[in-house]
């Protein structure tokens, strides 16, 4: 029977999108792990502690959503945006950092942080636009672009100054075109806190250049080192500002699926120029946050106790502190900033001390293979030879990684390295 060729085609764009995906590529690590070995594996290449028990969520958490669930009141559909009770239980809940009030209206509940990044860019696609990313970031917002047709422009991160923005360099990437630029705070993958002063130089700079911040706050909070969180929202009056949330990692319940966008605005310049109205018909086509986790939010975001807080911050700074003090004395490991926040530190790796390891992805499918660690390779943040090390895992576990780490870079030093390492043990 005759017929004419098959019509559809697979989305080209999906396929280029996924080239920005930290599961695809961690996948490809992952199928060097040898399976003989009998140690367990060490993932200190994904930003999910909460398989850890030093890393349980609260009770009050745990309570609130089972006293949601057996309720029985929450069993239907969620209204487009967010049930009130919960955008109102948010604005409040961040309005305790900042110098005006949000409302529920100022906020919209999403099915985690990566659908506010998605809503996001969709609200600000439009033929020809671009927006600046942070180089390295989180690639989730690349491939979000790429299907939303955004042009992506990246700015550098300065890993000499702390990891601050190269606003300078910013600059020079902005044209009539450009509309948004992304800073992620605390950083991820750097483990970088911005200072109030820093942050508003870039709002300055946003305002000068006629575009909106997008803050991603996923990490809001979890901060140990000499810099406080300060929100980026605190600036919303020199540029308007949409602030990306979650509960997944101050709560550490990525699972969840519980997030936000937050309107910090207080001059309307969103209602005005219909951002507000294409984030409402963006939500109108996507899929809620689940009902009953939703209706947990008041009771989560209003009786956590500091006690929890500080346990999770004191384990996050003990591991922060030993991965900065092991790879510090490792010298295939250069550039290493300690970090200050987030769960997270860059690494640059120096092949002049390693002897058949050319890459980023060679290094990190090696040390799978003979060591059963799990690192992720930089070039999928935007850093090619550069390795982002996850250290928000249980002390003994980490350290046992990191011994692991060592005892791999000893046998892959070149000579004159294995003389130095072999000095340090």
């Amino acid at each position: 029977m005759g017929m004419k060729e098959w019509k559809f085609r697979g989305n080209r764009d999906l396929k280029t999108a996924s080239a920005f995906s930290i599961k695809r590529v961690l996948d490809d690590v992952k199928r060097n792990l040898d399976q003989s070995d009998g140690r367990p594996i060490i993932p200190l290449s994904h930003g999910d502690p909460s398989s850890f028990s030093c890393f349980r969520t609260t009770q009050v958490a745990e309570d609130a959503v089972v006293d949601a669930l057996r309720s029985a009141k929450f069993n239907g559909y969620a209204p487009k945006g967010g049930s009130l009770q919960a955008r109102r239980s948010i604005a409040e809940y961040l309005s305790r950092n900042l110098p005006y009030k949000l409302s529920s209206e100022d906020v919209y509940v999403t099915l985690g942080a990566k659908q506010a990044i998605e809503v996001v860019l969709s609200v600000l696609s439009r033929p020809g636009a671009n927006v600046l990313f942070p180089r390295p970031g989180y690639p989730a917002y690349e491939a979000h672009a790429v299907l939303n047709h955004l042009e992506v422009r990246h700015f550098d991160l300065l890993q000499e100054k702390g990891w601050e923005v190269d606003l300078n360099g910013l600059e020079s990437l902005v044209d009539d075109k450009t509309v948004a630029m992304v800073i992620i705070n605390p950083g991820n993958p750097c483990g970088n806190v911005f200072t109030c002063d820093h942050l508003q130089k870039i709002a300055e700079t946003a305002r000068r250049m006629g575009i909106l911040v997008i803050a991603d706050e996923a990490y809001a909070h979890l901060t140990f080192g000499t810099n406080p969180y300060v929100p980026m929202g605190i600036f919303g009056n020199i540029a308007p500002v949409l602030t990306l949330g979650t509960l997944s990692k101050r709560w550490l319940v990525p699972g969840w699926r519980l997030g936000w966008i937050a309107r910090n605005d207080p001059d309307g310049i969103f209602e005005e120029h219909g951002v507000v109205e294409c984030i409402k018909r963006s939500l109108n086509t996507n899929t809620e946050a689940a009902t009953f986790i939703q209706a947990a939010v008041p009771q989560i975001l209003e009786n956590t106790t500091d006690d929890f807080f500080v346990k999770t911050i004191n384990t996050l700074r003990e591991d922060a502190d030993m991965c900065y003090e092991w790879l510090k004395d490792i010298p295939c490991f250069t550039c290493l900033e300690k970090p200050q926040g987030s769960l997270f530190l860059m690494v640059k790796l120096d092949f002049s001390q390693l002897q058949g390891i050319n890459d980023d992805m060679e290094f990190c499918s090696k040390l799978a293979k003979e060591e059963s660690v799990l690192l992720l390779p930089g070039f999928v943040l935007g850093l090619k030879n550069w390795v982002r090390v996850t250290f928000a895992i249980e002390p003994s576990a980490l350290e046992d990684g990191l011994a692991r780490i060592k005892s791999f870079c000893m046998r892959h030093a070149n000579k004159q390295s294995n003389r130095d390492i072999c000095l340090l043990i």
